[in-house]
């Protein structure tokens, strides 16, 4: 005749230990579940007012993300885009933060990442497929990022903008 097992003996039984182990565990996490606070999450920074106005190359540099604002410009044939919700790219410590405050045609059309540090780079020595290039590179940021306005020659006057004029109307009379 077999003998029943104890209460004890069915408890140290390897399934039932894991079994039990497990149940403890569940009931810890709820017990602990119900004394831990909440942990407040900041609201997010209220979004930066848009900036429309052309700049020089001088001015430019200014706009590398190390401003109390932490805006962050960089220009692409000419055009200036707002590339701030890119910070964690193009701002300080970024892998493309030499693009910051700059003229990043030259950079972007040669797969070389560095801005560039000329008062004005006219871009006329790039070869036909880097002109190509550039102008991808700049197709890319008008889709992602806002336009700023242009980057200036020196000696040219910049173009005053309205508050409520658009983009591609701006953009229409630079082609013209």
């Amino acid at each position: 005749m077999s003998q029943e097992p104890t209460f004890w003996e069915e408890l140290t039984s390897p399934v039932n230990l894991i079994l039990v182990l497990f149940i403890v565990y569940l009931i810890y996490k709820i017990i602990r579940s119900k004394f831990e606070t909440e942990v407040e999450v900041p609201p997010p920074p209220p979004p930066l007012p848009k900036i429309r106005k052309d700049l020089t190359v001088a001015e430019l540099s200014k706009y590398d993300g190390t401003q109390p604002d932490g805006r962050v410009f960089l220009a692409v044939n000419g055009i200036i885009f707002d590339v701030t919700r890119g910070k964690r790219f193009y701002g300080p410590g970024g892998p493309y933060a030499a693009f910051a405050g700059r003229d990043a045609t030259r950079g972007l059309a040669t797969a070389q990442v560095a801005g560039s540090d000329q008062e004005y780079d006219d871009l006329s020595d790039l070869t036909p497929d880097e002109v190509a290039s550039a102008k991808e590179w700049e197709d890319q940021f008008r889709e992602k990022y806002d336009i700023v306005g242009k980057l200036l020659r020196p000696g040219e006057v910049p173009t005053v903008y309205s508050d409520d004029e658009s983009e591609e109307k701006t953009e229409d009379k630079k082609t013209q």
